[in-house]
């Protein structure tokens, strides 16, 4: 099915998909009617929807538009036995399998002695996609996706080194595009002060209309005048900048001006999405044509000075982290001597959650009905009121979170509540309260579905940062629990990455009662056993309690004589 350059231009641009909403079926079955509206979901809040670049610079939803349609057609054609294969974006077949079987599988961006060079040799010749995380297994639902990770990272922050309270606080960051585009918003949740700088100032104006940001400044000398304004009323303020991300904390440097803390999320996992400072979107887009070789270089050249700045504000004593986007790990191989010297977000701050199976949850109500979500949102306020970090960010979101295409949610369950959660959705659209069906995802950065030893597994107790089982045996367990979509896939560019991504759908039916059950459970659960394997007591605590009521044994529990908490790393 492989198609040549030629071919691919050849065919015409397709704009402007949305999700289907309502109750009209276009597939064989709901399961395959949800995957599809997944899908088409990814591209209605995509970046660059007519390149299917879904986010984070080169993320893609399909191979290209040949494969997309293919894909498209083979859902609809799916049969309530049968299972789609789904190799880098391009549909390659369909087995019969069984009704229990997933109805999609696929791996993505798999690939041995890995470097970016490869990769876009391997891109050029129409094999691989970059999968992203949520990407390239239809699970993306927009900014909204990952806006609490935002939070409670900086809620965490603010617990380490504010005294718990952002109010008056500022936050200097960069990167609005569709991940680093909640941090503003996120911010202000918090009670704080954001500037956050993007060079590209339509991006800028979109998060401003979408609702994740509130003022684009004139200059980094307005946008500076307006946060300490805002900081000494006390007033949260989320600021945009149209500026490079070094430009932007260089200038802070050299005109001693101290931020409460310093993150970023620009594209830096990605030299050739990254935009070296001195260039405008558009320079940036014709050199990458012209020597996409030399931009690279250029680019990897850039981030060395973008984290000198970032250390320089650690060593004057400004909390100061990498927000996953390797950013580290690029400048090292661009030559920074010193590369590792402020931390990276998951070892630093969120970890603590993982321990507890706790992730980014989400659910997307594919009636497209906002009221299919506020029920649900009552359905989790109603069950887990006594747990203070699911309902303060319900009721935060709920006010403060837009919607974006098909209504959605991202929640921090943890392990054991996803499950009963999951059932008790799916006895709402057995009732009718929900017009259903419900997708139940999550991003790929959760508990136990991923190993990179400079981002998720960074710093672990036991040495085992680089060990990629874990990930392997998540696919596999959801796999095995039925669920209704699997996706093994590979960021190597992004540290040597491998993850999974999963899709279980309650559709009111007991046979999805029977799956959710299952999937639900080994999802997260897993997490907690990796990091109770890892030495971590409060995963050995919930491996114990927890564990033991979800149907959860350790045949060879751990005997190593040291354990650790989250302040020993």
């Amino acid at each position: 099915m492989a198609v040549s350059e030629a071919t691919f231009r050849a065919k015409p641009v397709v704009h402007n998909i949305t999700a289907q909403r309502g109750d009209t079926l276009r597939c064989k079955g709901w399961k395959q009617e949800t995957i599809l509206r997944m899908l088409e979901n990814n591209l209605e809040v995509a970046e660059h929807p007519d390149e299917l670049v879904v986010y984070g610079g080169i993320g893609k939803a399909a191979r290209n538009w040949e494969s997309y349609h293919a894909i498209v057609e083979s859902l609809k054609n799916l049969k309530d036995d049968e299972t789609l294969v789904v190799q880098s974006g391009m549909p390659v077949a369909v087995f019969q399998t069984h009704e229990l079987a997933p109805r999609v599988v696929m791996a993505t961006t798999n690939f041995v002695r890995p470097s970016w060079e490869r990769f876009y040799d391997l891109q050029d010749k129409n094999l691989t996609i970059f999968a992203q995380y949520t990407a390239a297994p239809w699970e993306y639902i927009g900014t909204q996706g990952v806006i609490q990770g935002t939070f409670e990272t900086l809620r965490s922050v603010a617990s380490v080194h504010l005294d718990g309270s952002w109010v008056g606080k500022i936050l200097v960051c960069a990167g609005m595009g569709g991940m680093g585009g909640n941090q503003p918003r996120a911010m202000t949740m918090l009670g704080g002060v954001a500037i956050c700088a993007d060079v590209d100032e339509q991006v800028i104006n979109h998060r401003i209309q979408a609702g994740y940001c509130d003022i684009l400044a004139d200059s980094i000398p307005h946008a500076i005048e307006l946060a300490q304004q805002a900081a000494a009323e006390k007033r949260p303020l989320g600021i945009a900048v149209v500026a490079n991300a070094t430009e932007l904390f260089e200038h802070c440097l050299e005109h001693d001006f101290r931020p409460d803390v310093v993150t970023e999320m620009t594209p830096a996992h990605d030299p050739v999405a990254y935009i070296p400072i001195g260039y405008s979107v558009e320079q940036a887009a014709e050199s990458r044509k012209q020597d996409r070789d030399g931009f690279f270089q250029a680019s990897r050249q850039a981030m060395v000075r973008q984290l000198n700045a970032m250390n320089a504000f650690y060593d004057k004593g400004v909390p100061t982290f990498e927000y996953g986007n390797q950013i580290r790990r690029e400048a090292e191989l661009g030559g920074h001597p010193d590369a590792y010297r402020i931390p990276g977000f998951v070892s630093a701050y969120l970890r603590p959650l993982f321990l507890e199976g706790r992730g980014p949850f989400r659910w997307t109500c594919v009636s497209g009905d906002p009221a299919d979500l506020a029920r649900i949102d009552d359905l989790c306020l109603e069950m887990f009121a006594d747990d203070e970090l699911v309902t303060r960010w319900i009721n935060l979101a709920r006010k403060h979170v837009p919607i974006e295409a098909l209504p959605a949610r991202v929640c921090y369950l943890g392990f054991g509540q996803r499950k009963k959660f999951g059932l008790a959705v799916n006895e709402l659209i057995k009732k009718g309260e929900v017009a259903g069906p419900v997708a139940f995802s999550r991003d790929n950065l959760d508990s136990g579905s991923i190993i990179n030893p400079t981002f998720e597994s960074e710093n672990m107790p036991d040495g085992s940062d680089v060990i990629s089982d874990w990930p392997y045996l998540n696919g596999l367990l959801n796999a095995s629990s039925m669920c209704d979509l699997i996706a093994i896939q590979a960021n190597y560019a992004m540290g040597d990455s491998v993850h999974t991504g999963v899709t279980m759908i309650a559709d009111g039916t007991d046979i999805a009662a029977f799956r959710l059950k299952a999937a639900l459970t080994v999802d997260s659960g897993i997490g907690v056993v990796r990091h109770g394997q890892a030495g971590y007591d409060r995963a050995r605590e919930v491996v114990n309690t927890v564990g033991v009521q979800e149907g959860l044994s350790v045949p060879l529990w751990w005997t190593r004589q040291a354990t650790f908490g989250p302040d020993d790393e």
